[in-house]
């Protein structure tokens, strides 16, 4: 099993798919980056040679920044836009939508479960 940044990847899939269970690198990249290491795209990650793992490592380390490094620089970024108060980063304070999502309805991702607020009763219809 090739094992980079600290991640398994799949032996079953694809090379430029199995990389892309590593947090930070799509297909775009992964493409790119196994063109750059000579490495064939479609070959199975259960075919790859410790050589070829060994060149995918090395422009991984060389060019991208992902996993640990990369989570850790996105909540340094968030964190920043949270200490200067703009408004993306009371809305990430809030647990709101930071992109202009409507809230009336939907994001209850963001949000979370409903939570009930008491609203006014309405009074019977009288005859």
């Amino acid at each position: 099993m090739a094992r980079i940044a600290g991640v398994d990847l799949p032996k079953q899939k694809k090379a430029f798919i199995g990389l892309t269970y590593i947090y930070g690198v799509g297909r775009t990249s992964a493409m790119s980056i196994l063109i750059k290491a000579n490495v064939n795209p479609e070959k199975k990650i259960s075919d790859l040679t410790e050589e070829e793992v060994a060149k995918i490592r090395s422009v991984m380390t060389a060019d991208y920044k992902v996993e640990g490094a990369l989570r850790s620089e996105v909540q340094q970024n968030i964190k920043r836009l949270m200490d200067i108060g703009s408004y993306r980063g009371l809305r990430h304070r809030r647990g709101l939508p930071a992109r202009g999502q409507r809230t009336r309805t939907n994001s209850r991702t963001r949000k979370g479960k409903r939570k009930t607020v008491a609203g006014k009763k309405k009074t019977p219809a009288k005859k």
